[in-house]
């Protein structure tokens, strides 16, 4: 009888550490693309992201139709997004049809075995390239003219040295090879 103790005692910890994997997978994809989310809920488009990232939506036994359905069908009326205890809910009704060959229990516990640890991913972000003319054209040490002297050499702006013709008033007219020489000579 102890031994059964100690076996149930250990499925319920393993559920239980589990659920906190699952209950943190669940928090980052709630916050996730909304910096004022408290991570207490989730939107539908959130909670399609975290299925399809997971594996629970494989494309064939759970599609994004069933997804969406059966978040509207766990959501409460007028609500926009579901809580944590919803979310459970919804994977109850998703485990059935991923894992159609298990009991209930085994495949929610394979669906939650799937969302351990996971992170919400950044596919298909776009990324700043620097291709063909965008190379070209920000290379300063090509720069001709005028652009040329808004630079140094290691291709550092000058700034407002750069942009301005700064006045120089030392008596002398522009481009004087002598200037400063006259008190040395008198």
């Amino acid at each position: 009888m102890l031994c059964d103790q100690t076996g149930r005692f250990v499925e319920w910890l393993q559920l239980h550490i589990k659920m906190s994997e699952v209950e943190n997978t669940f928090r980052k994809f709630a916050t996730y693309g909304d910096t004022a989310a408290s991570g207490n809920s989730m939107t539908g488009k959130n909670f399609s992201k975290m299925c399809k990232e997971c594996g629970v939506m494989d494309g064939k036994a759970v599609t994004s139709t069933d997804v969406d359905i059966v978040f509207n069908k766990v959501k409460a009326k007028g609500a926009r997004t579901i809580t944590f205890t919803e979310f459970q809910q919804a994977m109850k009704e998703l485990c059935v049809k991923r894992f159609k060959n298990k009991s209930p229990e085994e495949a929610l516990q394979a669906v939650y075995g799937l969302m351990e640890g996971k992170e919400p991913g950044h596919v298909g972000t776009t990324k700043a390239t620097k291709v063909g003319g965008v190379e070209r054209l920000t290379d300063t040490s090509k720069y001709t003219g005028t652009h040329r002297e808004r630079f140094d050499e290691s291709g550092k702006g000058k700034g407002l040295a750069g942009r301005e013709d700064l006045t120089d008033n030392s008596g002398y007219v522009g481009a004087y090879k002598g200037a400063g020489t006259y008190d040395k000579t008198h």
